[in-house]
């Protein structure tokens, strides 16, 4: 783990309780024993944004984006810079992601049941331990899930999104069922303030049993359309396009037209996609300055150092780089998350590049409350990492998307390969971060792609995934991008159909 600097400036970035206040608890008289301490029961804040990528803090060396507040968790804590989300069979990445993350089980464990049923959730856990559960924000996993796992919810959204003005949210009543919808917005504003109003109350509570609250934000997520009063906070043609932009893939691996990628029209240019990280860039900084109004509500309430606090996110985006815009692929922009743990037992000041899972967190939260982790999750337990005793749990990571694409990483080389197409990408990430210089068909290389083709065969093994690494039938990479007609969803506002969608056939799509 290395020391995190004031200033860090990163080489290769794509963008230049109860609240006991007792030690122990003992009774009886005198034994000639130690007394056994009981283990404080420590607060649990979960902040998840959404469509985040890693690179998009300035934690991460991005000297252009401004996110001051979760820059002071990452100083607080630790910060993984390689973390990630192991992908998704479905389109909506986002879905399974956060089935990964609630169930602590890997991809192929849970990608047929991403509503979660009958299994038990990281808040339902915590729930039936003593906690009182709290959730407001995304809940992508069925309505019945969050019924079961929390205690209370305010401004719910059951699904994947919404204009951002007009959100549909639903509250928890009497029966901890889940009312009728009520439009509400803005988004960050609306979940924070239900955030806000929960831990406000419980500060002013008995505070009997510790907390466990989550605050799923829809931001960064399309629409690209931040609040009135943040729109041109990075004025338009400042920020930088990524170091591998491109304006269009150099081949067909999927639907190339799925609905992430309707948000710009083909070609990409320099100009669009700045436009698009100017309004992605300040819906972060907005979810960052909530975040700071959280952290500031938990200190002035002396909850602070009793809290252990989560920020993370279910996956990156490729937003120019590649030539895409989604996060239906497997390059580091979009497999690649934030994660930050700070609070009790956990070292200050930290950066890892510790290879970990968005779905070890359930079992490393356990382990950091004094919990049991669940025997059926498949994460693995990183606490020794966040407590400076080890360096690593895994030596290898390995992403999947749909029936289309396979990744593996293993130390700094990663390789990609394309069933369906019978195409694969070879990268050396330490001397080519962004992924631009293809070595598979290097002869000098031919040792290392035998390798990590062994490994990948392996974890596949490992994961049960049985897709095959060579398709049956080859299909054909070739395609003509210039032929795609760009067609707005229902979700997109006024703001957006006038920036992004000019050209396009303004008869939105069906959903």
């Amino acid at each position: 783990m290395i020391k995190l600097k004031n200033s860090i400036k990163m080489k290769h970035s794509l963008f230049p309780l109860s609240a006991l206040m007792l030690i122990g608890i003992f009774s009886g008289c005198k034994t000639n024993k130690e007394p056994v301490k009981e283990k404080k029961k420590y607060n649990i804040l979960f902040l998840f944004a959404d469509d985040q990528r890693a690179d998009a803090l300035g934690c991460s060396g991005n000297t252009y984006i401004k996110t001051p507040n979760i820059d002071k968790i990452a100083e607080a804590g630790v910060h993984f810079t390689n973390s990630y989300y192991m992908g998704g069979n479905t389109p909506a990445v986002c879905a399974p992601s956060r089935a990964m993350l609630n169930s602590g089980k890997s991809l192929f464990h849970i990608c047929n049941n991403i509503r979660l049923d009958g299994v038990t959730t990281m808040p339902e856990y915590f729930k039936a331990h003593g906690y009182v559960t709290f959730g407001t924000g995304k809940w992508h996993n069925g309505a019945n899930s969050f019924e079961r796992s929390f205690d209370d919810g305010k401004n719910v959204l059951i699904g994947g999104m919404s204009d951002h003005f007009r959100v549909p949210c639903r509250n928890m009543e009497s029966d901890h069922k889940l009312g009728e919808i009520e439009i509400k917005g803005y988004s960050t504003n609306v979940f924070s303030k239900a955030a806000t109003d929960f831990l406000t109350n419980y500060a002013s509570g008995n505070r009997e049993k510790p907390f466990y609250c989550y605050l799923a934000f829809t931001a960064p997520h399309d629409p690209r359309s931040p609040r009135e009063d943040y729109v041109g906070k990075y004025p338009d043609g400042t920020l930088p396009v990524p170091g591998n932009f491109e304006k269009y893939h150099p081949f067909a691996f999927d639907n190339m037209t799925i609905r992430d990628e309707n948000l710009a029209p083909w070609p990409r240019t320099p100009e669009m996609i700045q436009k698009s990280l100017s309004d992605y860039y300040a819906m972060i900084s907005l979810v960052d300055k909530k975040v700071g109004d959280i952290i500031h509500l938990l200190k002035e309430n002396g909850l602070y150092d009793n809290t252990i606090i989560v920020y993370a996110a279910d996956n990156g985006l490729s937003i120019g780089s590649h030539g895409l815009l989604g996060k239906q692929n497997l390059y580091e922009e979009c497999v690649k998350i934030p994660l930050i743990m700070a609070g009790p037992g956990i070292k200050k000041g930290q950066i890892s590049k510790a290879f970990v899972y968005l779905y070890d967190i359930f079992p490393t939260l356990c382990n950091l409350s004094g919990l049991p982790a669940p025997p059926e999750v498949d994460g693995k337990d990183i606490s020794p990492i966040l407590k400076g005793e080890s360096d690593a749990v895994r030596t290898s990571v390995f992403t999947a998307y749909r029936n289309t694409v396979r990744a593996i990483r293993e130390g700094n080389w990663k390789m990609i390969r394309y069933p369906e197409r019978d195409i694969t990408q070879l990268f050396d990430l330490e001397n080519d971060p962004l992924e631009i210089h293809n070595l598979a068909s290097d002869a000098e290389y031919q040792e290392k792609l035998t390798k990590l083709t062994d490994l990948m065969k392996k974890e596949q093994v490992e994961v049960d995934d049985t897709i095959p690494l060579t398709a049956k039938h080859i299909l054909p990479s070739e395609y003509d991008p210039t032929k795609f007609v760009q067609k707005p969803d229902n979700w997109q506002p006024e703001y957006t159909l006038k920036r992004y969608f000019k050209n396009a056939d303004l008869k939105k799509a069906e959903n």
